[in-house]
């Protein structure tokens, strides 16, 4: 297997992680301390915002009339696309039972949690998809209080367009912050009551630093960094197309990577023209953030066969990967670590990031090897139960009495012995641990 790289990147996902962890443990700490009143002061300092926290329902009813019908028929086109793919995904998960020996009955139950907090960014632009991502899958999974929040301007509130989208969606509680005050609001049940069991949703750094220290005192959806795209493209790929997807994913900011595995050297040498000059026409500050991640991020990779291009693909592990090739089913069965698969240049990243169906909350940094991405099983706790009859338990019993010694744990043992010992008293029974 060759790999030449035409463009490699001078940094990584992880450059200056450190920085930002140690900031975001002080603010964490200083609200589980300060509650309420210190996430009021943050944010003051991070949004100019002292306005009220909990947005109420006449808030919600006002922006309703600042947004124009077209777009909000637009935000039920892509509604309806994601609650329709999050409802496919409940029915794939069902509950299940086994008789595993006469008597010994197994199942498992598939638990929605009692509540979730989801971010919704509302920074530079208003992020309508992803309050439909998050909160969409969050109600279809049968969550009984969703939590969001999104960032208010100064005497603005949160955009209009958000809070119709939140309201559309199922939100029970929006909460007017952002940043790591508004991770910490949503873990901590500030304001509503409602601790989140789960925290879901995109952010900047500082958002997905938050989530990464909270993780184990709630779950999340997955450890998140700047959103990345890679894209593998053959001979038959156009290089136009190919070079704007890296674009358009770029713009997110300056550290998001966008990631080339060319098949041929002639479409590399293409896209690697074109990209700068693709950048050089947008608007600012897509410009300079696309610059940025192209310099810093941004790399071309050449390889000599399909299956090559494959296992590169798989050691990335992207957000965000694209197949512009021929024989698309080949690259479907074989690409393994992904987080979202995009096969031909009919579609792109853009049109999983805001209107087709399934979710754009999507593992980075190399996670996509073992997770994927936002959907209604994170929502939900598949528990086990048990259930044996009497003769069953003296099958069970014994075993696990001598197992149990073997190991040394003899309290566990009698737990068995007891059993025996009450059912079967005129039984002798070999509980010793095997040799």
């Amino acid at each position: 297997m060759t790999i030449e790289y035409l463009k490699k990147a001078d940094k990584t996902a992880a450059t200056g992680e450190q920085d930002v962890r140690e900031t975001v443990q002080a603010i964490l700490d200083e609200i589980e301390a300060g509650g309420e009143a210190k996430v009021r002061d943050y944010a003051a300092k991070f949004d100019k915002w002292e306005g009220e926290i909990l947005v109420t329902p006449e808030a919600v009813a006002e922006a309703s009339t600042k947004v124009s019908q077209k777009l909000k028929d637009d935000i039920r086109f892509a509604h309806d696309h994601v609650r329709r793919f999050a409802e496919a995904q409940l029915a794939a998960m069902q509950d299940t039972q086994v008789e595993l020996r006469p008597g010994l009955i197994a199942g498992h139950r598939n638990i929605p949690m009692a509540a979730a907090g989801c971010y919704v960014p509302g920074g530079r632009y208003a992020h309508v998809a992803s309050a439909i991502m998050s909160v969409t899958t969050a109600k279809t999974a049968g969550v009984d209080h969703v939590i969001a929040c999104s960032p208010a301007k100064a005497g603005e509130g949160v955009h209009p367009a958000i809070l119709y989208t939140l309201d559309l969606c199922g939100a029970d509680s929006v909460l007017a912050l952002g940043g790591v005050q508004g991770v910490a609001a949503m873990a901590f049940g500030l304001f509503t009551g409602h601790p989140a069991d789960i925290l879901v949703g995109p952010g900047n750094q500082f958002v997905a630093e938050a989530k990464r220290i909270l993780y184990g005192r709630v779950g999340i959806d997955m450890f998140a960094g700047p959103s990345e795209v890679m894209v593998i493209a053959d001979a038959t790929a156009d290089p136009e197309i190919v070079a704007w997807d890296l674009v358009g994913q770029a713009e997110h900011g300056y550290n998001s990577p966008a990631w080339l595995i060319a098949l041929d050297r002639k479409l590399a040498e293409r896209v690697a023209e074109l990209v700068p000059q693709i950048i050089a026409t947008l608007p600012e500050v897509n410009r300079s953030n696309a610059e940025a991640a192209w310099r810093d991020y941004g790399e071309i990779a050449l390889v000599d066969s399909p299956e090559a291009g494959a296992a590169l693909s798989d050691d990335y592990a992207s957000e965000h990967l694209e197949v512009h090739c021929a024989d698309l089913d080949w690259w479907l069965k074989r690409l393994r670590n992904y987080g979202s698969l995009f096969l031909g240049e009919e579609t792109t990243v853009a049109f999983g990031d805001k209107t087709s169906g399934p979710n754009h909350i999507l593992p980075t940094k190399g996670a996509a090897r073992y997770t994927g991405g936002l959907s209604v099983g994170k929502f939900m706790k598949t528990v086990t139960w048990q259930r044996m009859n009497r003769e069953s338990t003296r099958d069970i019993a014994q075993v696990t009495a001598r197992i149990s010694r073997l190991e040394g744990m003899e309290g566990h043992a009698r737990t068995a012995d007891v059993r025996l010992e009450k059912w079967f008293p005129e039984e002798k029974f070999d509980l010793a641990a095997a040799e």
